[in-house]
């Protein structure tokens, strides 16, 4: 069972992504493209063309670990396009996406954030 932290950042790929590339092809994107440190411990989001396959990467202390869903009906729904390379969203956001959740009709209420330090 996938575990989502709010201590921790995911990075979405805004463009779509070979989803045959593994752990050393997804840090070269990551490295090249995002121009962050796939040993952050951040999550790196990927997507397929189609938007039916999603990949997330992760750095956990010994080793990467990477999460891979294939949906069987329906796509992905990605948050608002930006011309960045990637978004920086939520894990709330994140289990939205995999769970099928329109982001486009989710409301928030106003509520105070702290915006501290990262923990490690």
């Amino acid at each position: 069972m996938l575990q989502l932290s709010h201590n921790c950042r995911y990075w979405l790929y805004r463009h779509h992504t070979d989803i045959r590339k593994s752990f050393d092809g997804l840090c070269g994107i990551i490295q090249n493209e995002l121009k962050k440190d796939p040993l952050s411990g951040d999550v790196f989001i990927f997507v397929n063309r189609r938007r039916t396959h999603i990949k997330l990467l992760a750095w956990e202390r010994d080793g990467f670990s990477l999460y891979y869903k294939r949906l069987e009906k329906g796509t992905y729904e990605l948050p608002l396009q930006s011309k960045d390379s990637s978004l920086n969203i939520s894990a709330q956001q994140l289990m939205m996406m995999l769970h099928g959740i329109s982001l486009k009709q989710i409301k928030y209420r106003k509520r105070y954030q702290h915006l501290g330090p990262k923990c490690e």
